[in-house]
């Protein structure tokens, strides 16, 4: 179990030896879902706390009137589901995923003893929550003060900033549906279709089938604020 947890080099145990979990009792185990599957629902009881090994996930919450909102999506080597894991609630979001994934799922207890005997452990796991407040704060001050063209701006500057393509031709190949954009930024499909085809015309990006060109950082940039 132990060298399973630490063979993909995850961000929040990297550092970590076999010798500093001996005697924990780890439990964990890969799950491996299809494009589209639910790795858990929102309210579920579940408690695991995961790791995306491949693949892509999407956290999702589900409004009573059925709209769904794109929280975030998870990068290879992220972790999600601690908070269950730490307050004992029931799931906050579902998590689906976006292709064919691979997660590796560590048991509560083994997660709880993991940060009670690996202080570098805890630390970072504190590191990443304070940065999803500030990430969170950040949407809720757009969602309120910014229009949806802005929204979608910034939008737009995050995920290219995200790759590494924040520049004039840096190219995006697996560009979220214009569903997905909107269940993101607070919006629906035909206004971001409208907005992305204004800053095609405007010369600030290039799009393709699942793919965009950052053509104009600087002016996507400028006008998001």
């Amino acid at each position: 179990m132990v060298d399973l947890l630490l063979r993909h080099d995850l961000p929040l145990l990297r550092g970590v030896r076999a010798e500093d979990l001996q005697g924990l009792d780890i439990r964990c185990h890969l799950s491996r879902l299809s494009a589209w599957e639910t790795l858990f629902q929102q309210s579920d009881a579940a408690r695991e706390v995961c790791f995306l090994v491949s693949g892509a996930l999407m956290a999702i919450h589900w409004t009573e009137d059925g709209r769904e909102i794109i929280f975030t999506r998870f990068q290879t080597g992220d972790h999600f589901g601690e908070l269950a894991a730490l307050d004992g609630g029931a799931r906050s979001l579902a998590v689906v995923a976006r292709d064919e994934s691979q997660v590796l799922v560590l048991e509560r207890d083994s997660f709880l003893r993991l940060i009670d005997r690996l202080p570098v452990v805890r630390d970072r796991l504190l590191q990443s929550l304070v940065a999803r407040i500030r990430v969170l704060t950040q949407r809720n001050l757009e969602l309120v003060t910014f229009s949806v063209e802005q929204r979608l701006r910034s939008y737009l500057v995050s995920i290219f900033f995200e790759r590494g393509r924040l520049h004039p031709g840096g190219v995006i190949e697996d560009m979220p549906t214009h569903s997905e954009i909107a269940a993101s930024i607070g919006a629906n499909r035909e206004i971001v279709s409208r907005v992305l085809s204004q800053l095609r015309r405007d010369g600030l990006i290039r799009t393709g089938r699942r793919r965009i060109e950052l053509r104009d950082p600087g002016r996507l940039a400028g006008e998001a604020a």
